[in-house]
């Protein structure tokens, strides 16, 4: 298997999955030799401190299709996976966690619907045997994203994917600090299709996912691919101004059409809470020109061409 003939790579990221690593190279080496005829496995150790390092290295001493890449300390999953991407050297990249959640046997599937033209694959999960917590939070954070992000992230996918190696070449050129990869390939806009699947409960080992993983991750995604934060203000302001307007006007019909008393604290109180709103419209300003410093701060490509056609001239000697 030679450095430019691999058809398929696959990058698994690992941190402290010693107990996981030869049952996923066993039934993944199995589904890849049954799909394609050249393939590498890279595992990318994110700073594990088990035996993670040493099984890895065992297996591409025993295989030369596994290649094994380590970090100094624990990056993060982001990371890890992004270093693969780096490396690897398919013409198309599978990407999956070392957890075993998600079957390795659904690679093939996967590179059936890459060879019928789809660009993008995702894995998505129709059902999911985690806790009740986990479960809740996932479908309510899918949903909120779904709903208030400026591009359309598809549900119940996390990184489980195929990407076309003309994919990587744009994700490659997105080098953004603070990554959400299951954003950014939607957000390139390839043609893409989905394997669904049901999520099984972890058999080894234990999730590396803490809650405050969980909720810097969810930021990540929220921060990057919607500006709903930046637009609170804008929403509380025009409720304030409203309400204070209508408040007003109240008074005012109170006061010169029934008679009624105009207590000067109730009109100051009135006033303060329709410049709160005008302050809070004003928030909203500032955050709308942060977020467009965000979005130049990026260097995101302006545009993706998913083909093209030309017709080469004659060549003269």
């Amino acid at each position: 298997m030679t450095k430019g003939n691999i058809e398929i790579s696959v990058i698994i990221p690992a941190f402290n999955e010693e107990e996981n690593i030869f049952p996923m190279y066993s039934k993944l080496s199995e589904a890849l030799s049954r799909a394609s005829e050249s393939w590498e496995i890279l595992f990318i150790d994110d700073g594990s401190f088990d035996a993670t390092r040493q099984k890895c290295l065992e297996l591409s001493r025993l295989n030369s299709a596994v290649r094994y890449i380590g970090f100094t300390r624990n990056f993060g999953h982001q990371a890890a996976i992004t270093a693969g991407l780096d490396s690897a050297r398919g013409q198309a990249i599978i990407s999956l966690d070392c957890d075993m959640q998600d079957p390795p046997e659904l690679v093939e599937e996967m590179i059936r619907k890459w060879r019928e033209g789809y660009l993008v694959v995702y894995g998505r999960r129709i059902a999911r045997h985690d806790g009740f917590f986990k479960k809740f939070s996932a479908i309510l954070y899918y949903r909120l994203l779904h709903r208030f992000s400026d591009y359309k992230i598809p549900r119940n996918v996390g990184d489980f994917r195929l990407v076309d190696r003309k994919v990587l070449n744009q994700l490659l050129d997105m080098r953004e600090k603070s990554r959400y990869l299951r954003g950014m390939v939607a957000w390139l806009g390839f043609k893409h299709a989905f394997v669904d699947y049901e999520r099984v409960k972890r058999e080894r080992g234990r999730s590396k996912f803490t809650l405050t993983r969980m909720m810097r991750f969810a930021m990540d995604g929220i921060m990057n691919f919607a500006l709903l934060p930046l637009r609170v203000g804008l929403l509380i302001g025009m409720i304030s101004v409203i309400t204070g307007f209508s408040l007003m006007i109240y008074l005012l019909i109170d006061y010169f059409v029934q008679g009624g008393s105009f207590p000067l604290d109730m009109f100051l109180i009135d006033t303060i809470f329709i410049f709160m709103g005008v302050l809070f419209l004003l928030v909203w300003l500032i955050g709308e020109y942060v977020g467009r410093i965000l979005d130049e701060s990026r260097g995101r490509p302006l545009y993706v061409v998913a083909e093209t056609e030309e017709t080469d001239a004659p060549s003269h000697s």
